[in-house]
């Protein structure tokens, strides 16, 4: 910058017009010729003129470093949830557990052909602690790669290869915005454990002001899934959803936007992994939301479904925003788990704080039924996190 501007003032001084200013001691009027009880001010140059040098400066330091693509346009993006990590176990032989954590690093990538139709990719770096036994390992993965096509049918686009999945993305971009925290209802571990947020398949996106939906057709199991894909039997999933508030053809905004919606998302998969068991299940969404609070509720059931998954829940939320910086929120799960005859039950409870648009801390307690033996015997967690987004 010190260099640029130094340029700047040498090519001013040299090629710019400049003009000399003379000041009246008594009366402060300001004047282009001498004259008596004048003094002389100096040299001055056009404001614009030497806006216009900086212009071109800057310009000149740019082309030094360039990005090509084989598309007019890209959007880069990145998502990080940094935190620490304090967990009681209910077992007392074990030793409670400190550690620094980067739960989430997304790096994305958009290359548009035109104004609508683009490419995505998407790469998430996460912590498996149990790879290479406890010392554990970063990984990277891949989470989306596709092609969208807009407007294929009226208010329609596409997505195809590996895609969102219906439900899970749309509930954390309008019910659930803690996802630094804890994964969605119908995701989480220790709550119904049913799906994940992206698969190898095509998904239709419908977008109008009182419904909108997804509807795709995927191998099933999910990105990380850790077998191989081989279907014989794809599997179908949905959200069909009604915007009561006409608020279909946006992303909301919490902070600032009224809306309330009502959701019904499902997945049929026959033959779900090449076991022979059919994997069914459903559930319906409501919620409802403006500037300075959410309320949100969710019942699912897959009593359909052969084992693991037979089972049925529902989970509520809420979060109240004293200011558009400062929330409180809070969340509780229960699902009937019929494999492990147990009521999985947890509930979460925080405090947000958002610093500016790229940057928001979050401080919660994470607290598991001691009952529920699938993760380890945790009984509560104490989490703090930074959310950044750029």
């Amino acid at each position: 910058m010190k260099k640029i501007l130094l340029g700047a003032l040498g090519v001013v001084s040299l090629n710019a017009v400049t003009i000399t200013l003379y000041q009246d001691i008594k009366t402060g009027a300001l004047y282009t010729t001498p004259g008596e009880g004048r003094i002389k001010l100096g040299e001055f140059v056009s404001k614009d003129e030497f806006a216009k040098e900086i212009k071109k400066d800057f310009a000149k330091e740019l082309k030094s470093t360039k990005i090509s693509s084989k598309v007019p346009k890209l959007k880069i993006n990145g998502v990080h949830y940094l935190g620490f990590t304090h967990i009681n176990y209910d077992d007392k032989s074990k030793d409670d557990i400190s550690r620094f954590e980067t739960r989430r690093n997304y790096f994305q990538v958009k290359g548009y052909w035109n104004d609508s139709d683009y490419v995505r990719i998407t790469l998430d770096t996460f912590h498996d602690r149990e790879q290479d036994g406890a010392q554990g390992s970063w990984l990277v993965r891949l989470k989306y790669a596709y092609i969208y096509f807009d407007n294929v049918l009226p208010y329609s686009g596409v997505e195809f290869g590996q895609v969102h999945r219906p439900w899970i993305d749309w509930e954390e971009h309008h019910g659930w915005y803690y996802r630094s925290v804890a994964k969605t209802f119908v995701e989480e571990r220790n709550g119904a454990h049913l799906t994940n947020s992206a698969d190898l398949g095509v998904n239709l996106k419908t977008k109008t002001p009182y419904f909108s939906s997804e509807i795709g057709v995927f191998d099933g199991e999910g990105y990380h899934f850790t077998g191989v894909e081989d279907n014989r039997k794809l599997s179908f999933e949905y959200r069909l959803t009604y915007h009561l508030l006409g608020t279909g053809e946006r992303k909301p905004k919490p902070t600032s936007d009224t809306y309330a919606d009502l959701s019904l998302t499902g997945q049929v998969n026959p033959e779900y992994k090449n076991s022979g068991d059919d994997f069914e299940w459903y559930g319906v969404h409501a919620v409802y939301n403006r500037p300075e609070l959410l309320i949100a509720g969710m019942y699912a059931d897959a009593t359909n479904s052969d084992r693991p998954f037979e089972g049925k829940g529902w989970s509520v939320n809420t979060e109240l925003r004293p200011t558009r910086e400062v929330s409180v929120f809070g969340r509780y799960d229960r699902w009937d788990d019929k494999r492990n005859r147990v009521k999985r039950k947890e509930w979460i409870a925080g405090v947000g704080y958002t610093y500016n648009k790229y940057l928001k801390f979050i401080g919660n307690l994470f607290h598991i039924d001691p009952n529920n033996h699938l993760k380890d015997d945790e009984q509560l967690r104490y989490m703090f996190t930074a959310e950044v987004k750029w």
